[in-house]
């Protein structure tokens, strides 16, 4: 069986690695199949098994070896996910074979275990639902830039570890996670309240010293941090990716690791940068990265390393059935084990996505990060009815899909707003309002809805110049205060905006849940075409022309 080998952990964890070794000629090939950012889209891992399972067969012939890790942000983003706080992703990277896994920032996200998303109690844990979905993997989750305030270390969470080493076949193999320090700007703050996160770098060079002082032949970093490249013909050009990619500043501060397996930008890399391979495969069960690590046998050094473009899982249409065709020479077939383990989730899914909301969406409602959409106005307006005040702002970035012709149901809205974000709320002067807009307008990749107000912008000497209005056209001067209310994304400084300020948050609905009854009251019908919800003569927000996001003023 290709699942005979065993892993030597640190720490003592014993875990199957998926791997048995023929010694075959004097190299190994390991082939590191990285995945990311599922958010929870079970329906994608079926066929993921199916592609692995032919690669392991393969590797079991030549006598090498399979590492399957993720790069984090598993669990939230469905409603068959979210329903058990992540719990069906566990259960199905069980029965896949994972390695190892790195925790991502929105494996912060369901605080404590229970409908409540963050404490509302001294005895309750705020990780207590990641802690919980760590102790039923039968793999390591990774973390090692993340120490507990108290004790000055890492944390002590049951089967969460700096790094852990596995041996295929002969080779020792060192794997260490970390998520993006920017973390605490896109988590309730009480979710992560006592934690330091801890710049990349350093904290996984440690570890990599850690783990070749103690035997490791190949290190392999497993990140929650990505870049973002599109074309993937030759791996040493990096032409076609941007240049503000932070993991591509990691890899140049980097020592002693040998390949990299990125994620949380949503986009994809199979690149080399700084002399180390780098993988990351989009989202949502898009597809798998894949590197091949030739590996001398008598001395463990990496000899080549081998990268692939990103594999899509399914070679048919977006509106086809999925369609996998072949890999590694064989048919991929979906595996059935796969399917029975998550099948009970989409089964209690069923029933709350069905539900529906009284409210018909005439045509759909395109989703745009970068422009102002009727979409974007509607859950914008959405929050002001559920939570009355001046001002309710959104990030482009919360609205995840389109919503689609036809009754609206609680499943269509979930999809579009999958994140279960709390209400936040401020007051807020208009000018430094003003301020905040103009550096996200610039520095955010992604367009804010807003809602109370409308937005003017101009390019003047080279800068952005903002100025607000109320609904009714009149100026709102820089000494008014405005009451705000907004996401606890934004409100943790997400996309730039409101860290540091006086914020109230609100433990208990999410927004998603309020926008649906906010909908039910409204009733009748969703046409983006509706000038209340978007005015191409009368925007909410008006951008210098010629520019989306970020906007650039041309000196």
């Amino acid at each position: 069986s290709a699942r005979l080998a065993t892993f030597w952990v640190l720490f003592g964890l014993g875990l199957p690695a998926f791997a048995q070794v023929k010694h075959v000629g004097d190299d190994v090939t390991l082939s590191v199949v990285g995945t990311s950012d599922l958010h929870g889209h079970l329906a994608a891992l079926p066929w993921l098994a199916g592609y692995v399972e032919n690669l392991r067969q393969r590797r079991q012939a030549d006598g090498g070896g399979v590492l399957l890790l993720d790069a984090g942000d598993m669990f939230q983003g469905t409603l068959e996910s979210n329903l058990a706080e992540g719990a069906p992703v566990v259960a199905a990277y069980n029965a896949l074979g994972y390695t190892a896994v790195a925790i991502g920032n929105h494996e912060f996200d369901f605080g404590p275990a229970g409908p409540a998303p963050s404490p509302t109690g001294p005895d309750d844990d705020p990780r207590g639902a990641l802690k919980e979905r760590a102790a039923e993997a039968h793999f390591p989750f990774l973390i090692s830039n993340v120490v507990d305030k108290k004790t000055g270390k890492s944390v002590a969470w049951r089967n969460v570890h700096p790094s852990v080493m596995v041996t295929v076949g002969s080779i020792k193999v060192g794997l260490v996670g970390a998520v993006t320090a920017a973390t605490p700007h896109s988590a309730l703050p009480a979710n992560v309240a006592g934690l330091t996160f801890l710049p990349l770098a350093p904290s996984i060079n440690k570890q990599a010293r850690w783990l070749r002082s103690h035997g490791a032949k190949v290190v392999i970093a497993v990140v929650h941090e990505g870049g973002a490249c599109t074309d993937f013909r030759d791996p040493e050009k990096l032409d076609s990716c941007d240049a503000r990619s932070e993991i591509f500043a990691v890899a140049h501060e980097l020592r002693g690791v040998d390949a990299i397996v990125a994620g949380h930008t949503h986009q994809a890399l199979a690149q080399r940068v700084a002399g180390i391979p780098i993988i990351q495969s989009y989202s949502n069960g898009r597809a798998f990265g894949r590197v091949d690590l030739t590996v001398d046998r008598a001395t463990g050094r990496v000899l080549t390393s081998h990268l692939e473009r990103p594999h899509d899982l399914c070679q048919s249409g977006a509106h086809e059935p999925c369609r996998a065709g072949e890999y590694e020479g064989r048919a991929v077939e979906k595996d059935g084990k796969v399917v029975a383990v998550t099948a009970p989730a989409f089964e209690a899914a069923k029933n709350k996505s069905e539900e529906v909301l009284g409210v018909e969406v005439v045509r759909p409602l395109p989703q745009n990060r970068k422009q102002e959409t009727a979409l974007g106005n509607l859950l914008a307006d959405l929050m002001r009815a559920a939570r009355p005040a001046d001002v309710a702002m959104i990030n482009g970035g919360g609205m995840r899909a389109p919503l689609p012709a036809g009754p609206l149901t609680y499943g269509r809205l979930y999809e579009t707003f999958p994140f279960d974000n709390a209400f936040a709320s401020l007051r807020i002067s208009a000018g430094e309002f003003r301020r905040l807009l103009a550096r996200s307008l610039t520095h955010a990749v992604s367009l804010v809805a807003l809602s109370g107000v409308r937005m003017r912008t101009a390019c003047e000497a080279g800068e952005l110049q903002i100025a607000l209005y109320r609904i009714d056209g009149t100026p709102i001067r820089d000494d008014e205060t405005l009451s705000m209310t907004t996401t606890d994304f934004l409100a943790t400084g997400g996309d730039g905006f409101f860290a540091g300020a006086k914020i109230d948050y609100e433990i208990g609905v999410p927004i998603r849940d309020a926008m649906a009854e906010a909908l039910r009251q409204r009733g009748g019908k969703l046409d983006p075409t509706d000038r209340a919800l978007y005015d191409p003569a009368n925007p909410r927000i008006s951008l210098p022309a010629g520019n989306d996001m970020p906007v650039s003023c041309p000196r």
